[in-house]
Parts: C-alpha cells; sequence; structure tokens
C-alpha cells in the first residue's frame, strides 16, 4: 500500500529522465501510470518508440502496473487521445504530470524562427493540450456528480522563474507553463482538481553542456542531490490526496530541498494622483528600485 494505491496518473516524457523517474515512484506507490514518451532527441529530434516501453517492462518487473504511450503531447488530438487511453485502460485519470520537452538552445539574436516555434510548441502548447483535455474529463466528471479528487502537475523551471541567457525560447516556455498553472489552479479548483507547477533542478540528458560540471554524481558515494530521483518524491505526494489543499503554486525542488518560489508579486506603489509627465518618470523610477527586493540574477548573467 501507498499513498498513490489506486490512483491512474499519466506522465508525460516519461521514458528518460525525470519523468521516468516520476512514473516509477508512483508506480512504487501503487499508481497504474500512463508512460507516454515520444522518444526526441534531446534537440527534440527523431522519434524512438523504446524508452517508453522499457520502463513499462521495468514497472512491470517490479510487480507494478502501467502501458506505454507514444504519442506527439502537442498534438491536440494525440493529447486527447492519451487521457483517453488512461480511462479506457484503467476506469479512470487521477493524476496529470506534464514533464515532456526538449532544447534548441540559442542565444536571441540567433534563435531561428523554427527553433522558438519548436520549444515553444513541445513544453507550452504540449503542457496546455494535455491540461485542457484531462481537466475537460474531470469538469464531465464533476457536472455528472462524481467529484474528482484529481491533481495536475506541471513542469517549469528555473530558467522559467529567473531566466537563462542562451534559452531565451525555453525560459519563455517554461515562465508560461509557470502562469498557466496559477490560471488553471484557480479556474479547476471547483472540479476537485489542484494544479501546480514544480522548478526542478536534476541530472538528465537536459542538463548536459553548460551545466555538466555543477550536475555531476560525486565520486565519494555521498549524498547525490542531483540524482533525478530526488524529485520525484515530491511529485508523487502531489500526485496524492494528501496534497488537497494545496494548489496553484510553484515549488523549486533540489536534492532534499523544497522551496516555494514566491514569484511576481506587486511593490510599493508611488502614486502621483494624475497623469505623470515623461520628465517625471525617471527620478520617481529610481525611487521605486532603491526600494524594491532585488531580483533574482538571470542564470548565466
Amino acid at each position: 500500500m501507498g499513498i498513490c494505491d489506486g490512483r491512474v496518473v499519466i506522465v508525460t516524457g516519461a521514458g528518460r529522465g525525470l519523468g521516468r523517474e516520476h512514473a516509477l515512484a508512483f508506480a512504487r506507490e501503487g499508481a497504474s501510470v500512463v508512460v507516454n514518451d515520444f522518444g526526441r532527441k534531446v534537440d527534440g529530434t527523431g522519434a524512438d518508440e523504446g524508452p517508453a516501453f522499457d520502463v513499462v517492462a521495468e514497472i512491470g518487473a517490479a510487480g507494478g502496473v502501467a502501458v506505454a504511450n507514444t504519442d506527439d503531447v502537442a498534438d491536440w488530438a494525440a493529447a486527447q487521445g492519451i487521457v483517453a487511453l488512461a480511462v479506457e485502460t484503467f476506469g479512470r485519470l487521477d493524476v496529470l504530470v506534464n514533464n515532456a520537452g526538449f532544447l534548441r538552445d540559442r542565444m536571441v539574436v540567433t534563435t531561428s524562427e523554427e527553433e522558438f516555434d519548436a520549444v515553444i510548441r513541445v513544453h507550452l502548447k504540449g503542457h496546455f493540450a494535455m491540461l485542457k483535455h484531462a481537466g475537460s474529463y474531470w469538469r464531465d466528471e464533476s457536472k455528472a456528480g462524481r467529484q474528482p479528487d484529481a491533481r495536475v502537475i506541471n513542469t517549469s523551471s528555473g530558467a522559467g522563474l529567473q531566466g537563462s541567457v542562451g534559452q531565451g525560447n525555453y525560459s519563455a516556455a517554461k515562465a508560461g507553463i509557470a502562469a498557466l498553472s496559477l490560471v488553471a489552479g484557480a479556474e479547476m479548483k471547483r472540479y476537485g482538481v489542484t494544479v501546480n507547477a514544480i522548478a526542478p533542478a536534476a541530472r538528465t540528458r537536459m542538463t548536459d553542456g553548460p551545466f555538466a560540471v555543477a550536475m555531476k554524481a560525486p565520486d565519494d558515494g555521498s549524498f547525490d542531490a542531483m540524482h533525478p530521483g530526488n524529485v520525484s518524491p515530491f511529485v508523487v505526494w502531489l500526485g496524492s490526496s494528501q496534497s488537497a489543499h494545496v494548489t496553484g503554486l510553484v515549488f523549486e525542488v533540489e536534492g532534499g530541498r523544497i522551496v516555494i518560489a514566491d514569484g511576481w508579486h506587486h511593490g510599493e506603489p508611488i502614486e502621483k494622483g494624475s497623469r505623470w509627465e515623461p520628465a517625471e518618470i525617471g527620478p520617481v523610477v529610481d525611487r521605486l528600485l532603491a526600494a524594491a527586493h532585488p531580483p533574482a540574477p538571470v542564470y548565466g548573467a
């Protein structure tokens, strides 16, 4: 018996990295899991059905229950089909973990239209499409008198909260996911659905390159703070019935550390009571800057 015993979970991008760890962790806690993975390379090219089926086999070998799906989460009809697969296979859906994504890192001035569109599509549209179809299912259940106890866990990033040099497209997508989570949390509460987001830090294919040294596993056998499995217990808890009182929040999760990301908030205003003249504004902004809490620096700046 685990804290998600009997619950049905979709995890997107679950063939490798964080998604794989989430799927395995949910299965260990008694959930039936739809393991979705399109099998893309880290840059979003190619397709390989193997990773999704490998994770399903791993779950089955450990005594768990899972089914594989290799559809594209950013395809509107395919996203609806993933939700339908969960319901048709397991009779219900309780948890959606949006995790799928890839990178096309460039400086803003060298990013192509295709590189921008591809990253926004898989991250932001992929999250939205899955959330829309899962949310529609739960809304219909609620209206039919079967109030859900459902959860959505979206995946933002520190790049979406603070920004990251060389990742303008990715940062924009992840910032959009954070905002989407706040909106969906407010809209879907009436249907028995909570919506939260995580900004994880962990060693995956997507953190290779400039982050490889910082993410390296320790050689001395000490706690591996960057292992992706460290993030999954929190995701599983968010997917359980125990988290019903938590919605519309973004959490940073790294190693053994959990933090609520405070996000944008209103600062102290300076009010004139009438329209400002352009020449008046410089000193006003200087006063606002002097009183403001310093923002977290952009990664890589």
